[in-house]
């Protein structure tokens, strides 16, 4: 650390005074300011020529004030050396309390890619209009704050549109980007309070899940689609309960072939980064086509917009009136598989749920269908 000297040092100024002030070389950083600066007033005069003794002895008096200030600032400056490790850790931490809170959480967005990215920006767009600000400090954070802000999101306008509410789902994805923020800000020391234990998360509201019953979804196995990509790709969802983000990236190295003509599919899950193992039979493989080059997409020219598409038509054309998109097959794969008495715990590890509480839902799912099935017979009686 480069050593700072400080001197006394004095202007003249009107009325035959001189004002105190301290020099400081090499300059130092003005904490109110920000900016670096060479002198501190002292709001301190002395007079140029004294006419009396008392004069005199005010003079020597506010000097020696002024000369304690300058020993105390050098002693400030210089000390460090002979700071404790108490005293270092309190300006550890008032340093990172400066700190901008905002600015991390836009570090954290950086880290994500593609509509992930998107979500969380937006993210960070409701928590500045919240702020009313585009800054806020470390030192700022709050739990009463971040309380604050959870109530202020369930109220919130949507930013792709003027007028409507966002809905509580989202309002929970958003709330989810600045817990998982403070997490991990508390993880590297940046907060000294768990922000994210303290706090409660909006609870997710229930929503319709569409899916496909077994004989419905031989039908579409079994109904011409003019876009062959998507067909197969749609029947592998439906056996392997993948995602979209998945299937189209999944690789040739990621299928292994092991004893019995049984094939394994090792990848790591976009969305939660998991590394994950599932098994597939003969029958499934066939629908991945001709193997190439390791390093060659499975599904290679994959397009959401192709799929958006092809899908009403193709699920019309097999006679199917419901609502299905493409995450509707990984439904479709998780009520099946309950269905037919999977263990509700390999299931959760097949579709890659970090807990059971995810594939519950479809257990729900399970006996709405089988309350559908008792009001097709009705004997009018």
């Amino acid at each position: 650390m480069k050593k700072i000297k400080v001197t006394l040092r004095k202007k003249a100024i009107s009325n035959g005074r001189q004002s105190l002030y301290l020099d400081f070389y090499p300059p130092i950083i003005n904490p109110q300011t920000g900016n670096e600066t060479r002198r501190e007033f002292l709001k301190m005069y002395i007079l140029t020529k004294t006419r009396n003794p008392i004069e005199k002895q005010q003079n020597d008096e506010i000097i020696s004030i002024a000369e304690s200030i300058k020993n105390k600032r050098q002693n400030e400056l210089s000390k460090e050396n002979i700071y404790s490790e108490f005293e270092k850790q309190l300006l550890k931490i008032n340093e990172i309390g400066e700190q901008s809170f905002v600015g991390y959480f836009k570090k954290e967005a950086e880290k994500r890619t593609g509509k992930n990215y998107d979500i969380w920006n937006i993210a960070i767009e409701h928590f500045t209009d919240f702020l009313q600000r585009e800054n806020l400090k470390f030192s700022e954070v709050t739990i009463s704050l971040i309380n604050d802000y959870k109530h202020y999101l369930l109220k919130a306008k949507s930013k792709r549109k003027s007028i409507d509410q966002i809905s509580t789902n989202t309002a929970l994805s958003y709330f989810n980007k600045i817990k998982a923020t403070l997490k991990n800000a508390y993880k590297e020391g940046k907060l000294r309070t768990d922000i994210n234990s303290a706090v409660g998360s909006i609870k997710e509201q229930e929503t319709r899940r569409d899916f496909l019953t077994l004989e419905e979804a031989k039908k579409l196995a079994k109904t011409d689609c003019n876009n062959d990509l998507v067909k197969r790709a749609s029947l592998f969802s439906i056996l392997t309960g993948l995602r979209y983000s998945d299937i189209e990236k999944l690789q040739w190295s990621e299928i292994e072939k092991i004893k019995n003509n049984h094939y394994i599919i090792r990848f790591k899950q976009k969305k939660t980064k998991n590394q994950e193992t599932i098994p597939i039979i003969e029958s499934t493989f066939h629908l991945l086509g001709e193997r190439k080059n390791d390093d060659v997409k499975i599904f290679d020219g994959l397009k959401k917009w192709d799929i958006d598409r092809t899908l009403p038509n193709w699920i019309k054309s097999a006679g199917i009136s419901k609502h299905i998109t493409f995450h509707c097959f990984r439904h479709t794969y998780a009520t099946l598989q309950l269905s037919k008495n999977t263990n509700i715990y390999t299931v959760s590890g097949m579709l890659g749920h970090r807990g059971l509480k995810a594939t519950q839902v479809y257990t729900n799912l399970i006996d709405n269908a089988k309350l559908e099935a008792a009001h097709k017979i009705d004997l009018d009686l």
